[in-house]
């Protein structure tokens, strides 16, 4: 008699147990709904861009129970990605995106009242929070596509079955920017470290960490790229889900505090080397960031190897006519590529850099101050494009005319670049050299889509970011590789981990 109980004990066991949340090797996973695409969305993206809005906006990079808990991420776009946290007690529910380029967490106040952005997302509300304390001093932060101010307030954080008590964070008074009118979350948790932290606010990861939350100090990212799974990725705080990655991942030591840092080698087109981070770049892991964005002589090359549509250059194809003789000339004979330019009259060095003589350019006359100027810059391109060429060996008219080629691929500052859908099969691939590994990207990874049937749009995933030297040349890895590769944040071991993304 005792035996049929059991059994059916059992059989009501094995019907039960698939209703209830998954959860294994003590990660908590919490299901998020994936909202279809329509025109309005594709239009507002598109908006959204023309803002120079490539994520959340494109940061502005100055200074100013235990185990592992999983937090599912949404997927819009294939641009953002974001998850939802509660703040308060009650908790009171928003949409963030977990941000390894920052380091604060804000959401909107119920006392912002002048920002449009602020009506169409959910505000924190002090008042129906009993775990509330008021800080109130004032703060801001700047992004490239607009400003974020507000002032600090203190409450606990749930995020996934955790709860970080007595969090400080940014309720913000104003959003400055259209982007965040269309974006699809309401604020930002930053994942950086405290060294960027406006206000060197505690970080809620460190928080986590010291309140005994997490069993290791490890963060990773899974990003699912298909824009139509249910599930949009995950992101796991206090260990690894090895159901989200194949073989074994490369570690690469963190190079410098404050963003996720690290020292990439060279990069190659079809298997050609671009030269330009041949002796090494830095580079930041960033999952705020949609694309990868790198040095502009290198992104308008792979840009004109994918066949990308860019802005036309005249002032580029211009000095290529009238000084590529010259150029060529000058770095056979032996001169210094960094200071062929100067050599020629067409950039003169101001103690900091080099610039035009006597030239400015439309924004430095509006604002009287000095600037990048266009000639200038178009020379240092050259120079940077013939010198790669002639370590292939290349015939100089066959390497100023692939050189003229390369200035009508210059992309769109701070935009993107069209490329023909059709054609995805026949561009190369891309590859990244981390930890003297290689890193590839094949077209199909590469290439955001939106929209369906004829109304598909094909877009570049990469787009120009110069940033000059100590700190550059600098390379952006987004969401766009995150995709395809698993990546591991090691706050204990001050390391970043990449594998191959399951």
């Amino acid at each position: 008699m005792g035996y049929k109980y059991l059994f059916a004990a059992f059989c009501l066991w094995a019907v039960i147990v698939p209703l209830l949340p998954t959860s294994s090797h003590g990660l908590v996973r919490i299901g998020l709904k994936k909202r279809r695409l329509d025109v309005w969305s594709i239009n507002a993206a598109r908006t959204a861009r023309q803002e120079g809005f490539l994520k959340y906006g494109t940061k502005g990079l100055n200074m100013h129970s235990g185990g592992e808990d999983m937090v599912p991420l949404k997927n819009y776009l294939d641009a953002q990605y974001y998850g939802e946290v509660g703040i308060g007690s009650p908790p009171q529910q928003f949409t963030v995106i977990f941000d390894t380029g920052s380091s604060n967490l804000w959401v909107p106040s119920a006392k912002c009242f002048f920002s449009i952005a602020c009506y169409f997302h959910s505000k924190y509300k002090a008042s129906r929070s009993s775990t509330y304390k008021k800080n109130g001093k004032t703060c801001d932060i700047n992004y490239g596509s607009g400003s974020v101010a507000g002032f600090l307030s203190q409450d606990n954080v749930e995020v996934g079955n955790l709860i970080v008590k007595d969090q400080v964070f940014i309720e913000a008074t104003r959003e400055g920017s259209l982007s965040f009118v269309l974006a699809k979350f309401d604020g930002i948790l930053g994942l950086g470290f405290q060294e960027i932290s406006v206000g060197n606010v505690t970080p809620v990861w460190y928080n986590m960490m010291q309140q005994g939350l997490v069993d290791d100090d490890v963060f990773s990212f899974w990003l699912n790229r298909d824009p139509d799974a249910k599930e949009g990725g995950e992101i796991v705080f206090g260990g690894i889900d090895e159901r989200h990655f194949k073989g074994k991942h490369v570690y690469v030591p963190v190079t410098q505090k404050g963003y996720w840092q690290f020292n990439m080698g060279d990069i190659l087109i079809a298997n050609q080397s671009t030269g330009v981070c041949s002796g090494g770049c830095a580079a930041i892991v960033d999952s705020g960031t949609s694309l990868l964005a790198g040095p502009t002589s290198v992104v308008t090359e792979i840009n004109h190897a994918i066949g990308a549509e860019g802005v036309v250059s005249t002032e580029c194809k211009e000095v290529v006519t009238q000084y590529g003789d010259l150029i060529w000339d000058l770095l056979i004979a032996g001169v210094k590529p960094d200071k062929v330019c100067s050599q020629i009259g067409l950039c003169i060095f101001n103690g900091t850099r080099h610039v035009s003589p006597g030239i400015k350019t439309v924004v430095d006359k509006a604002n009287e101050k000095s600037g990048d100027d266009v000639v200038c810059t178009a020379c240092e391109l050259t120079v940077i494009w013939v010198q790669n060429q002639l370590k292939q060996t290349r015939t100089k008219d066959r390497v100023l005319n692939y050189v003229t080629q390369l200035c009508e691929s210059i992309p769109s500052p701070m935009g993107e670049s069209v490329v023909d859908c059709d054609n995805i099969a026949y561009m190369p691939d891309l590859t990244f050299t981390i930890g003297e590994k290689p890193f590839t990207l094949t077209p199909e990874q590469y290439v955001l889509k939106t929209g369906d049937g004829i109304n598909t749009i094909c877009i570049s995933g990469f787009m120009a970011f110069d940033m000059p030297p100590p700190r550059g040349p600098l390379w952006i890895l987004g969401d766009v590789f995150m995709g395809v590769y698993h990546t591991v944040f090691d706050f204990g071991n001050l390391e970043l981990g990449f594998a191959e993304a399951a």
